[in-house]
């Protein structure tokens, strides 16, 4: 490094502690707490903000929900504890278009959507990072549990040091412009009990709040009355039928299934255990079949993000390792390119479940790094 070259602080940038401005994107849950906190006592000009992203007046009361009222309540005393500003953005709207209604119609395409995928890609990192520039704050930090690390062509993604809180598989959409922009400042940490530990040493009172569960908008995990709500009528009755047609039950509405399930069928006295291979939505029909139907070798992927050196499209397949669900390690696989943003995916090892909605992300075999992502969008 030359003897003038400004030296970078913590969060890498050119500038002393005291002129740098964070905006950190608060959700009320320990993790934001501890980074908020953490940057405000190494010297920095942070400012939180807590998104409002529905209605919080029905959950004012119901803990373990993110950015419902109690958790604008918790990041409010942060900022107040740690002396820095605060601020609550109405999102709702936002929210409510570029997630609910795209969470409602995939499901009801029989698909089984991520809407924390599409809630970071399209609210936090896209809206409330424009905000964050718009209030010349130098870069955005999250409490995700992720890597950020400097690599020969810029700033890349890496999984989490913990791997049991690792959060990759719903930051794959993560753009190189986005990446630059933004920290995570706990993804090196080695266990959720430094957070709280951490948030302990910092007098936060949120250090030993549970952490959520849920996706934020749906309580107790009922998709299906939440479906209702937005989509009055969806719950139509059908038929449950097998691979060959055949009529072995009835159901009162395909949107309280998903590819994979096994239990609550309904369809008992068979020796065989059943499990739902395929929902057809059109005929209002749920297709149920033996274990192996599920098996997926072959996966479609669209809306790939691409977080390599090289263009993605650039060599005619990728030997990389794949995630087809948010609690499953990645697997081996073959990537085939399209076009620039569509690929073919082969599993070496074929997985059970595989369905429309869910993300495949894209890892580095030999490292900890991402290399991107895209949805699967076709049944097998």
């Amino acid at each position: 490094m030359p003897l003038d070259a400004p030296r970078l602080n913590s969060l890498g940038l050119p500038k002393p502690v005291s002129e740098t401005r964070v905006v950190v994107a608060m959700s009320g849950g320990v993790d934001s707490s501890v980074v908020a906190a953490q940057l405000a006592e190494e010297g920095y000009d942070v400012v939180g903000v807590t998104l409002q992203l529905y209605d919080h007046g029905a959950a004012l009361a119901k803990k373990g929900a993110c950015c419902a009222g109690l958790d604008i309540h918790d990041a409010r005393r942060v900022a107040e504890t740690m002396g820095f500003p605060h601020y609550v953005l109405d999102y709702e709207n936002i929210f409510k278009d570029a997630v609910i209604d795209e969470f409602a119609e995939s499901y009801l395409a029989g698909a089984t959507p991520v809407p924390c995928i599409r809630c970071n890609e399209r609210v936090k990192f896209k809206d409330l990072l424009q905000t964050a520039r718009d209030l010349d704050a130098d870069c955005m930090a999250t409490g995700h549990y992720i890597q950020r690390k400097m690599g020969v062509a810029g700033p890349e993604l890496h999984s989490a040091a913990d791997a049991n809180r690792d959060q990759s598989y719903f930051l794959f959409s993560t753009t190189p412009e986005q990446l630059d922009y933004l920290r995570f400042p706990l993804g090196h940490l080695a266990s959720k009990a430094e957070t709280r530990a951490l948030a302990a040493k910092y007098g936060l009172s949120v250090a030993d709040k549970p952490d959520s569960q849920d996706i934020c908008f749906v309580p107790n995990g009922n998709y299906a009355s939440v479906i209702e709500k937005l989509r009055p009528g969806a719950a139509e009755p059908g038929e449950i039928v097998d691979v060959d047609g055949t009529v072995l039950g009835r159901h009162n509405g395909v949107i309280h299934y998903t590819v994979g399930q096994r239990r609550g069928l309904g369809i008992g006295g068979l020796v065989d255990p059943l499990y739902v291979v395929k929902l057809d939505v059109d005929a209002k029909r749920v297709i149920v079949g033996p274990k192996e139907l599920l098996s997926t070798r072959v996966v479609p992927v669209r809306e790939i993000n691409w977080l390599g050196d090289e263009p993605f499209d650039s060599r005619s397949e990728w030997a990389i390792s794949v995630k087809v669900r948010s609690t499953r390690p990645p697997r081996d696989a073959i990537v085939r390119p399209l076009s620039a943003t569509e690929a073919e995916v082969e599993l070496i090892t074929p997985e059970e479940g595989v369905s429309p909605g869910q993300a495949c992300v894209f890892y580095d075999p030999d490292s900890t790094r991402i290399l991107g992502g895209g949805w699967i969008w076709r049944g097998h």
